[in-house]
């Protein structure tokens, strides 16, 4: 029975073992899939412990250490206090998160952080994506008949090519792509046996994919899937085979728009909005790394001389690549879709005219996001189309005569690799070092070439061989992409993934509604809950970055494309971390008198006192520090953001005791009124503040103003104006009042509502379905 079992199942047992294996350190070692080494050698505050240095394998995923990582563990701390992460109050002075989109707050795969301890459930998450790719792969290759060998072949390809294995340890690309073949299957599933079951299944790939954590591959998805199902209406001229699943896809879409709705708000609220331009393309001498990947040298090697090793990455397998060209040979219209989606993706990855013209349609997102990742279309097809290649080579070789197309394809290969030798050997004008780094890395991708033409040559030979060839190749394959992948990827101990040191361990102290700030890691604000003014993200609210650089300045000012870093020095930055509410500095004791550091000589002793010292770290606490929320009746209505920054900064401006509107309140002005602010409570989504006074006044909150937050007082709501360029106030009577800030945007609200109509949509179908043919049976 279990020789029958793997007999029939063995294409998928082999590929859960070639996953073991390349997972094995993670299983075995008690390793993480993180770069957790990276973190503690390079970023602070562990960077500054002497203990903490450590051999780095591969510096080229920061992101992961500074946004991804601490974005989920923000997210999944919400799910556990009762919340869902809709706002970030650590970075930014206030940001959206779930809106932000690569948080992933709604992937349905965040169950496993409420299976496993978080780090356990990182390391699954991460590990299995290039399972999950190679077996949806897999399964639909053989929906389009393609044999086992051939789908495996496909699947292993797909499973470690460059766009996974460089993003894998993100946990959110992959997942957005590889539901792919997912969809795929279910619309040729659909197509053969018309049960409604593959509908659902094509409907939830869609908000599994774009609930994963990146869009802009999410939309390459859609794309693909949607032409796939023109494509396979074109070929049956069959208007309800077309119809049908693209209202599932429709359904599909609707569940993703708690996700997609907040998303496009916010991105219009933020600097990548205003910015269509060409970034990330991949030139045309990047062409020899699809068949020998470090020819220019590897990050992780630290010989890299040329490239953005991660984001131009379209490694399939030298084999999988000549494979998918032999494919073309017989024009089997799917192949020939996959060939087309193929070239499509390198004209717009390429630096080309036909980028040229996507830059300037201004399409949101794809026009202004790193072009390289369409990258992945091409991967995808190359994969699948080696799964043809493969077959159509095998069927070549059993025929009983030596084939003119083998040896001509034999010939291409040959002519490529001497192409690439002859090009090193030249030197392309290198020094001797790139030269050497280049020669040497085209010695596996020459023995991948000269082994597999060898074993080809063998069984052409030899037709009594032929039956052994496949695996012979299945070999080569697994061998080339999963040493690929294990270059590429880290993995590091668990307990070097946020380790204690004595500063973090003081972090519950300063842990309060009062902001932090000091080169301690702006990642350090996400993770361990500080409320921080400075952070890293492609959408944050551009109107914020226009304040900070302001402070610099003197003049608003768009902000940098991807972050905040609030400067050290300058005539308001005192007045300006004043108004943020800033309480604790925390300072690197080696960063004393630094450019990049706060500088506290500058100041009378008396402004700070220190409360920690441990010899790496000192943790300041302003004597005097401006509360985050105070009252006043004094303000000033101000349209025009220059003047709105040119008085905020001015030296007759009390921020203590002063607030510019760019509406008026219709609150009656008093110079000295009193009275008494609180902040009660401080969540992801809400604050709460208890105010009394004995006339109306203003509350003001430095929180950063955006449209979503509503304010109740007792109950009641009321009109949020923005203050101070970016911040809240709203007006409060006199008395005792609780006044009630909460964040419940309505892209959110929509989102849910059009989520319920696309889940009715995608069940009562098959239910409606099922119902008729029960009462046809019964007839």
């Amino acid at each position: 029975m279990i020789v029958q079992f793997i007999k029939r199942h063995y294409p998928v047992l082999f590929l859960v073992l070639l996953w073991f294996v390349f997972s094995f350190p993670f299983f075995l070692q008690n390793k993480a899939p993180y770069p957790a080494n990276y973190q503690v050698t390079t970023f602070p505050p562990w960077s500054a412990y002497p203990e903490f240095g450590r051999p780095v394998k591969n510096d080229a995923m920061p992101d992961i250490l500074v946004q991804i990582y601490p974005w989920r563990h923000l997210s999944i701390e919400g799910y556990k206090n009762g919340e869902i992460a809709l706002w970030n109050p650590y970075s930014f002075s206030g940001t959206t998160h779930l809106a932000n989109y690569q948080s992933a707050v709604l992937s349905p795969l965040n169950v496993l952080f409420f299976i496993f301890d978080f780090k356990n459930a990182w390391s699954i998450l991460v590990l299995l994506q290039p399972l999950l790719a190679s077996l949806f792969t897999y399964l639909f290759l053989r929906t389009l008949k393609i044999s086992r060998e051939g789908s495996l072949v496909g699947g292993i390809s797909f499973m470690f090519c460059g766009f996974i294995t460089t993003w894998m340890e993100y946990a959110t690309l992959g997942y957005a792509i590889l539901f792919l073949p997912l969809a795929l299957l279910a619309i040729e599933k659909y197509k053969v046996q018309k049960n409604p079951i593959y509908l659902v299944l094509l409907s939830l790939t869609i908000p599994l994919s774009f609930l994963s954590g990146h869009f802009q591959t999410s939309l390459y998805f859609l794309i693909f899937v949607t032409g796939y199902l023109f494509f396979s209406h074109l070929k049956n001229r069959n208007l309800s085979l077309f119809t049908i699943p693209f209202l599932f896809i429709v359904f599909g879409l609707l569940l993703s728009m708690p996700q997609i709705l907040p998303s496009i708000e916010v991105y219009s609220q933020s600097l990548r909005s205003d910015l269509f331009q060409k970034i990330e393309t991949i030139p045309l001498n990047y062409i020899p790394t699809f068949v020998a990947p470090d020819i220019f040298g590897n990050p992780v090697t630290r010989n890299a001389w040329f490239g953005h090793y991660a984001e131009w990455n379209a490694y399939t397998g030298a084999l999988p690549l000549f494979l998918a060209l032999f494919a073309l040979i017989k024009r089997r219209k799917e192949a020939l879709f996959f060939a087309i989606a193929g070239v499509i993706a390198l004209l717009l990855a390429f630096d080309t005219p036909f980028l040229d013209i996507l830059v300037r349609l201004k399409i949101p997102v794809i026009s202004t996001a790193a072009a390289s990742r369409v990258i992945v279309i091409f991967s995808f097809s190359i994969a699948t189309l080696s799964a043809f290649g493969f077959d159509y080579l095998l069927a070549e070789i059993k025929s009983n005569k030596l084939s003119k197309r083998i040896v001509v394809w034999g010939i291409l290969w040959t002519l490529v690799m001497a192409s690439l030798w002859v090009m090193v050997i030249a030197g392309m004008g290198l020094d001797d070092t790139r030269k050497l780094i280049a020669r040497n890395n085209l010695i596996l991708p020459t023995l991948v070439f000269a082994g597999s033409l060898f074993v080809i040559g063998i069984a052409t030979l030899n037709k009594r061989l032929a039956a052994i060839l496949g695996l012979a190749l299945i070999f080569i394959v697994s061998f080339d992409m999963l040493r690929f992948a294990n270059k590429w990827l880290p993995f590091d101990p668990k307990d070097m993934i946020h380790p204690k040191t004595q500063v973090i361990d003081y972090y519950p102290k300063i842990t309060s509604f009062d902001r932090v700030f000091g080169n301690y890691g702006a990642d350090n604000s996400d993770y361990y809950q500080l409320p921080g003014i400075e952070g890293y993200d492609a959408v944050y609210i551009k109107r914020y970055g226009e304040f900070v650089n302001a402070v610099q300045t003197g003049k608003p000012s768009s902000g940098a494309r991807s972050g905040v870093v609030f400067p050290k020095y300058g005539p308001n930055v005192s007045k300006a971390l004043d108004l943020l509410g800033v309480r604790f500095i925390v300072h690197k004791v080696s960063d004393d008198g630094k450019g990049w550091s706060y500088p506290f000589s500058l100041f009378p002793d008396d402004k700070f006192k220190e409360i920690f010292d441990d010899g790496i770290y000192r943790v300041f606490e302003a004597r005097d520090f401006v509360p985050r929320t105070f009252l006043t009746s004094d303000y000033i209505v101000e349209k025009n953001d220059e003047q709105i920054i040119e008085k905020l900064f001015s030296e007759d401006f009390d921020i203590r005791r002063q607030i510019i509107l760019e509406e008026d309140p219709n609150v009656s002005k008093r110079l000295n009124a009193s009275g008494f602010a609180g902040i009660t409570k401080y969540s992801l989504n809400s604050v709460v503040v208890q105010t009394d006074s004995l006339q109306a006044s203003l509350l003001f909150l430095s929180d950063v103003y955006y449209p979503g937050w509503k304010a109740k007082i007792d109950g009641k709501e009321v009109k949020i104006y923005r203050a101070d360029y970016t911040f809240r106030a709203v007006p409060v009577p006199a008395g005792k009042h609780k006044v009630e800030f909460v964040y419940n945007p309505q892209g959110f609200k929509y989102g849910v509502l059009l989520a319920v109509v696309g889940a009715i949509g995608t069940l009562i179908f098959p239910m409606l379905y099922f119902r008729r043919n029960g009462r046809n049976r019964k007839a």
